[in-house]
């Protein structure tokens, strides 16, 4: 079906048959997603929820060149305080000349949700064309005007009769969907339909395209809003490597580039719960093929992804020079490290193929993951659960978007010697005790090669001094009443009472 042609995406509960409510081990987790029987995102008792309107803006406040009217009460455009800074920094290091992060919160209040919101919907686009004169104007929507009715879509068309900007209409309402990384397929949805128009297509257009694969080479290098300019950085430096030239978007990017992107000979994600519905589409309307299968981060993950792109163009024999010189040069660097972290055991929390790709890094070191904790779970894993060393009947997976409480649980059980996750979900596992890794940084490498020796050199680091973590729980009580930690951590998910008593007589 093509998404494109309706104004909203379907979310990833429909599309994908994504979950985010799971307890148990990975060769269960692994039975069910083959068997297409994982679509659950029921609990009985919630607390926090995932907002894939907060997830989209992380893409959207990086465009350049743009400004973003987040359509909603005061309270949902307030979390761009906290990236503002960032976001400007980042979007000079693509253009010294950005004006950084701008937007405008249309303040919706009471009175709003009875007489309805357009008329400050189309003075705050006004205002902005006025004010700003940007190349384009994103208008996120928020829960509120989708529940009173606002007719976003023919306000944003009458009033670009009267801009120059482009307007970008994303609708991403928080309520619509448990699976926060329905997100991303908002906002590609968003850009796909409004920044990306089809050319016309030239009679020879195959001859074309063959001939721009073995003379221009051109890459699309997708990015994602968790990766820092040092990982854009690295994966440029092994691409170049094979002789390709590379454009990096959609995070930083002018939208201008989303449609020069168009004359590329692939689009190679560096993660598929990013990309897969923008690449997808892109194939499907303007035959541009991907890459989707890995994740670059860690020396098995890397290698794969490198040769993937080699294939398409030819380059095998390039690839494995590089990818011979780069292992040698890596795998001496992380040899000292060895003896410090074999035997230790790890759980780590985040995007699932971030968190299962990670996962392979520690096995190469003879670090012992004993848990997992994935945003939530589809297809696109299965994969890389496949590629695990440890024993899948003893490792813990759980599909859960925030649940500080099921975290909490499983911490308290499992006591790692190390816990890698999100900054902002790091802190249940500092009240226990437990030292951390953050799964992601906008100040050091993640990906590649270089990337895997500095998450193992941090990753020593931490482990050498672990006296301020047991300080912590020394000081202070647990999060919850100790009775809940004598409770099934999944207690509260919908599942049959075997996968509850398999985890509980299996990993833990």
């Amino acid at each position: 079906m093509d998404y494109i042609k309706s104004k909203t995406p379907p979310v990833r509960e429909d599309r994908l048959g994504a979950c985010n409510s799971f307890g148990g081990c990975c060769s269960s987790l692994l039975e069910k997603s083959k068997k297409g029987c994982l679509n659950n995102s029921k609990r009985t008792f919630y607390q926090t929820q995932g907002c894939q309107l907060n997830l989209s803006l992380a893409t959207l406040n990086t465009i350049r060149d743009s400004v973003v009217i987040v359509h909603s009460p005061i309270g949902c455009g307030s979390g761009n305080t906290s990236v503002a800074g960032i976001t400007t920094n980042y979007q000079k290091l693509r253009d010294s000349n950005s004006r950084g992060l701008i937007w405008v919160n249309t303040n919706l209040n009471e009175t709003d949700v009875i007489s309805g919101g357009e008329k400050k919907l189309k003075d705050a686009v006004l205002y902005v064309e006025k004010e700003f004169s940007p190349e384009s104007i994103i208008v996120v929507n928020s829960c509120v005007p989708a529940l009173i009715g606002d007719d976003i879509d023919g306000i944003l068309t009458e009033v670009q009769n009267e801009v120059t900007a482009k307007i970008v209409p994303v609708h991403c309402e928080g309520f619509k969907t448990k699976i926060m990384a329905s997100a991303y397929d908002a906002v590609f949805h968003g850009i796909l339909r409004n920044l990306v128009y089809e050319k016309e297509k030239p009679k020879d257009e195959k001859a074309i395209r063959e001939k721009n694969i073995k003379e221009n080479r051109t890459i699309n290098l997708l990015n994602v809003s968790s990766m820092s300019k040092l990982d854009e950085t690295e994966l440029i430096r092994l691409l170049e490597k094979l002789g390709l030239e590379v454009r990096v978007l959609p995070c930083y990017s002018h939208p201008d580039d989303f449609q020069d992107m168009l004359d590329a000979a692939l689009n190679v994600s560096i993660c598929a719960t990013h990309d897969d519905y923008f690449v997808e589409h892109l194939k499907s309307k303007y035959d541009i093929p991907f890459i989707l299968k890995t994740i670059p981060i860690g020396i098995k993950n890397t290698n794969r992804w490198i040769r993937d792109i080699a294939e398409f163009f030819g380059l095998e024999k390039e690839a494995e020079g590089v990818i011979e010189s780069e292992n040698k040069a890596l795998k001496e660097a992380l040899e000292p490290f060895r003896k410090s972290l074999s035997g230790r055991t790890a759980l780590l929390a985040g995007g699932e193929i971030r968190v299962l790709a990670t996962a392979e890094l520690l096995e190469f070191l003879d670090i012992k993951i004993i848990g997992m904790r994935g945003y939530h779970y589809d297809h696109f894993a299965n994969e890389l659960i496949e590629g695990l060393e440890g024993d899948k009947n003893k490792i813990i997976f759980n599909a859960a978007t925030g649940q500080p409480f099921e975290q909490s649980n499983i911490i308290e059980r499992l006591k790692p010697d190390i816990y890698i996750g999100h900054t902002g979900g790091n802190v249940w596992a500092a009240k226990h005790g437990v030292p951390i890794l953050p799964i992601f940084g906008q100040t050091y490498n993640y990906m590649g090669y270089s990337g895997s020796f500095e998450i193992i050199r941090r990753l020593n680091r931490v482990l050498k001094n672990t006296i301020f973590n047991k300080n912590i729980t020394e000081n202070i009580k647990p999060p919850y009443f100790e009775e809940w930690y004598k409770e099934n951590p999944f207690l509260y998910i919908e599942e049959p009472e075997e996968i509850l008593s398999e985890a509980l007589s299996g990993a833990f």
